[in-house]
């Protein structure tokens, strides 16, 4: 009786080193890629309120851009780990080979739509007179390197998919400094203004993907992988990745209403609401964290046709993110007399923020819940379920988010029809990790 319990405690151990092992490093990652546009801000803000505010919208596009293709990373993650799972590695690396060459066309696509268009898409996000010319030069530079973005967001799939989430840190690390260091000689050295800090992002963003190619490309050599482009491959990339992509343009969908909601209540009400958001962003991180191990891990399971072993890691997973959640929560509560005075010094502001952040506090528990099974069922290649419950996600937060300003409740209501979005969310990947159907074994779903 007594060897029961002490198998499970062997294995949850087992499972706490992998989730740590490979948590860990995905975090600092995640962290390190907004300290570019940190950095890129500090550095900027000494040149003018004109060139920063340009910098600010053009940061506003490009950042979306990419974050709509974070598909290459999860697609590719999920994909490379069943395959590792599997046992077959050379496999494993061409499917990640697939996914940096899908990576290269949507770059080359979006550069073809950005270079002419920039001054029209800085026109739709208001710029002033002033700093529109800014935000074009901007734009125009760096939409360079988003080719180069999206490689790192693929080839970092693949690495994760190979149980290595520590390289990835390593880049992240060195492409922070590299582009600090850029930014620094090019916009005060050279005197390039403005565009020294986009020609210094886009140098640092394809130094960080000829790393990545380079670590890739010898392990295809290594184990005989094909480096050239594969239709068939692609296209199955491409495939696996668009529910992803639909979960989450619903997803960014979500956030900008309620930002245009915020908006709505007045001053104080958005500027609280962008301190609160920045905030939730951050404890983002740290679960996301947690799922990026989740889909490394889950893949593997089930590409080595252990369900079984699949079905424990997703409920220590789980344990995890409701740990992690309480963690951050309480956090959240005691920090708020120090984080709030960090951000603004308006009393008015204070006073909108202080209950919507109890809300984000309580929420934790539930968003850890919420980002941990995204990951599994992301590792399980299950995208077409993920689409489909965002989609009704959406469908139910967003009259709930537009009739704030009609009963009242101001930020705190936004704030509670966020939570009730994350609870939504929850309940859905509630039910479809209960029902087992994400279940599927083998090298590919």
């Amino acid at each position: 009786m007594t060897q029961a319990p002490a198998a499970t405690r062997a294995t949850r151990r087992q499972h706490d080193r992998e989730i740590v092992m490979l948590a860990v490093p995905a975090f600092g990652a995640l962290v390190a890629e907004p300290l570019f546009v940190m950095a890129d801000s500090a550095i900027v803000g000494h040149l003018g309120t004109a060139q920063l505010a340009g910098l600010g919208v053009a940061s506003a596009l490009l950042t979306t851009a990419v974050s709509i293709f974070v598909f290459l990373a999860y697609a590719t993650t999920a994909a490379v780990a069943r395959r590792v799972g599997a046992g077959d590695l050379q496999a494993a690396i061409r499917q990640g080979m697939d996914g940096i060459w899908l990576a290269l066309l949507i770059g080359a696509t979006v550069i073809a739509v950005v270079l002419p268009s920039a001054p029209a898409l800085i026109n739709v996000f208001g710029a002033s007179d002033t700093a529109a010319p800014y935000a074009t030069t901007y734009l125009r530079i760096s939409s360079l390197g988003i080719p180069a973005m999206l490689i790192v967001l693929a080839a970092t799939g693949v690495l994760r998919g190979l149980q290595n989430t520590k390289t990835p840190l390593y880049v992240a690390i060195s492409g922070f400094v590299a582009n600090g260091v850029l930014n620094v000689a090019l916009v005060y050295g050279a005197d390039l203004g403005i565009a020294g800090s986009a020609w210094g992002t886009v140098i640092a963003q394809w130094g960080m993907a000829a790393v990545y190619l380079v670590v890739v490309v010898r392990g295809a050599r290594r184990h005989g992988a094909s480096l050239a482009p594969d239709a068939a491959g692609i296209r199955a990339s491409a495939q696996a990745g668009a529910p992803l992509l639909v979960r989450t343009l619903s997803l960014r969908a979500i956030l900008l209403i309620a930002t245009a909601v915020a908006a709505r209540l007045g001053d104080a009400d958005i500027a609280a609401h962008q301190i609160i958001l920045s905030l939730w962003s951050l404890l983002a991180f740290a679960l996301d964290a947690i799922a990026i191990a989740g889909q490394a891990i889950i893949g593997r399971y089930l590409g080595a046709d252990d369900p079984q072993g699949a079905r424990a890691a997703c409920r220590r997973m789980v344990q995890w993110g409701i740990a992690v959640g309480v963690v951050l929560g309480l956090l959240v509560i005691l920090s708020r007399p120090l984080f709030l005075p960090l951000f603004t010094s308006d009393s008015t502001v204070k006073d909108a923020a202080l209950p919507a952040l109890i809300m984000v506090a309580l929420s934790q528990p539930i968003c850890g819940v919420v980002y941990v099974l995204d990951g599994v069922l992301m590792g399980a290649g299950d995208g077409p379920y993920l689409a489909g419950a965002m989609l009704v996600t959406l469908a139910v937060f967003v009259p709930a988010a537009l009739l704030v300003p009609t009963f009242g409740g101001g930020l705190t209501a936004v704030w509670g029809a966020m939570t009730l979005m994350m609870a939504v969310r929850m309940l859905t990947l509630l039910l479809r990790a209960h029902s087992g159907r994400w279940v599927v074994t083998g090298a590919t779903r």
